[in-house]
C-alpha cells in the first residue's frame, strides 16, 4: 500500500515513526514550508520534514496543496491512501479524491465533540476529564467525516497541553497503525459522525490567555494549564504583564474577592483570589524578565494583603 503523509508539528511526528517503524510504503511527506522560530527569527524546518529527511523520505512543501503543480506531483505518485495528522491546511476535493482508497485523519479529539484547529488545549481549558483520539475519513468539512476508530484517554488533573499533546501523539500513531492493518483487512469502517453532539475548537489567540479573576478558580487553573505552552495565562499588573505557568486551587476557606493578593504559602508561592475561593500561583514569568518560582518573584515585589494583584475591575 503506497501512502503519502501529511503532518507537519511534532505531535504528528509519533505518527510517521511508527508508520516507518512498521515498514509502511512512504511514497512521500508533505509537510508546510519552513518557517522563522523564535526571537532571532531563525528558519526551522518542521518536525516531521526532520524525521523524513532521515530517513530518505521525498519531502513536498507547497505553500498551498490547491496549487496546480503539487496537484500534478501528487497525481504522479499514485497513493493508495492519502494519512494527514496536523498538516495544516484544508484538502480541496481534488485533493482528497486523489488516492485510490481515501484520506485518514488522525485527530486529537473524541469526534463529534471539538472539531477544529486546537482540540488538546480546549479540553483542558474546558475541564474534561476524559479526550481521545479519532481517526477518520476525511471529507470536504471541517473534521467532519465519518469515523474509523476512537480511543480515549483520562486527563490527569496536573496536566498541561503540552502533556497531553504528548500522550495523545503516541496514542494517536497506535490507532493509526490498527487503523492501516483494518484498511489492508478490507474492514472499511465508518461511523457516521452526530452532527448534534458537535463542539467547536478553534485555533487559539493570545487574548484567549488573559485571566479573568471573577472565575472561579478551577477555571483559572484549568486555563493556566490549556494554553501552556502557548498563548499562556496571562494578567496586567501595573502595566506589566505577568505570565503565570504553574498554579492549583487552593482551599483557603477565604471569602471570593477576584485578583486580591491574599498572603504567601512559605516555600510554595503565593495565593490570589478568584471568584470562588484562592489559587496557589507557585510559577510566573513578568514581561523581560526570566521564569521564575513564585517565592523568587516575591523577594523583589512586596505586597499586602488585599492588594489587587492584576488590573481588574
Amino acid at each position: 500500500m503506497r501512502v503519502v503523509f501529511m503532518g507537519t508539528p511534532e505531535f504528528a511526528v509519533a505518527s510517521l515513526d511508527i508508520l516507518l517503524k512498521e515498514r509502511i510504503d512512504i511514497v512521500a511527506v508533505v509537510t508546510q514550508p519552513d518557517r522563522p522560530v523564535g526571537r532571532k527569527r531563525i528558519i526551522t524546518p518542521p518536525p516531521v520534514k526532520k524525521l523524513a529527511i532521515e530517513h530518505n523520505i521525498p519531502v513536498y512543501q507547497p505553500a498551498k496543496v490547491r496549487d496546480e503543480e503539487f496537484i500534478k506531483k501528487l497525481l504522479s505518485l499514485e497513493p493508495d491512501l492519502i494519512v494527514v495528522v496536523a498538516f495544516g491546511q484544508i484538502l480541496s476535493r481534488q485533493v482528497l479524491d486523489i488516492p485510490k482508497i481515501g484520506c485518514i485523519n488522525v485527530h486529537a479529539s473524541l469526534l463529534p465533540k471539538y472539531r477544529g484547529a486546537a482540540p488538546v488545549q480546549w479540553a483542558i481549558i474546558n475541564g474534561e476529564k476524559v479526550t481521545g483520539v479519532t481517526t477518520m475519513w476525511m471529507d470536504e468539512g471541517l473534521d467532519t467525516g465519518d469515523i474509523f476508530l476512537q480511543e480515549s484517554i483520562e486527563i490527569k488533573d496536573d496536566w498541561t497541553a503540552l502533556e497531553l499533546f504528548s500522550e495523545l501523539s503516541i496514542l494517536g500513531g497506535k490507532l493509526l497503525i490498527d487503523t492501516l492493518k483494518h484498511i489492508k483487512s478490507g474492514n472499511i469502517i465508518r461511523i457516521a459522525q452526530d452532527d448534534t453532539q458537535a463542539t467547536y475548537a478553534p485555533m487559539l489567540k493570545k487574548e484567549i490567555g488573559k485571566i479573568d479573576w471573577s472565575k472561579s478558580a478551577n477555571e483559572i487553573c484549568n486555563l493556566i494549564r490549556g494554553t501552556y505552552p502557548w498563548p499562556c495565562a496571562y494578567t496586567i499588573l501595573k502595566g506589566r504583564e505577568i505570565k503565570i505557568f504553574k498554579a492549583r486551587p487552593f482551599p483557603s476557606g477565604n471569602a471570593p474577592a477576584p485578583g486580591r493578593y491574599r498572603g504567601l504559602v512559605k516555600n510554595e508561592g503565593f495565593l490570589v483570589g478568584t471568584g470562588t475561593g484562592d489559587i496557589l500561583v507557585t510559577e510566573l514569568q513578568e514581561a523581560g524578565s526570566k521564569r521564575m518560582k513564585a517565592t523568587e518573584y516575591l523577594i523583589g515585589h512586596h505586597f499586602k494583603e488585599g492588594d489587587l494583584f492584576a488590573d481588574y475591575q
